[in-house]
């Protein structure tokens, strides 16, 4: 996956709080709604944070949400 911006992150929050009915965490949903309003450092601790509640959601949607908060976690960094 290429660069990820803030928008993509954003997008992602989206997903988890709409798959709130499935087996998504809860308090990955709680996280994810803040993070929607977030932006720069904040946001990146936010996915941090969001990424270790979401280590058992499962399907599709679970791994493109993951793969686009590592990504940008890991751009952020550098």
């Amino acid at each position: 996956m290429s660069k990820v911006s803030e928008s993509d992150v954003h997008d992602a929050c989206q997903v988890i709080v709409n798959n709130s009915k499935s087996k998504a965490p809860n308090y990955a949903i709680n996280y994810a709604k803040v993070g929607i309003t977030m932006s720069g450092h904040e946001l990146y601790v936010q996915c941090l944070y969001i990424l270790n509640n979401i280590t058992h959601w499962r399907g599709e949607d679970a791994k493109a949400v993951r793969e686009t908060l590592k990504v940008f976690v890991k751009d952020y960094r550098r």
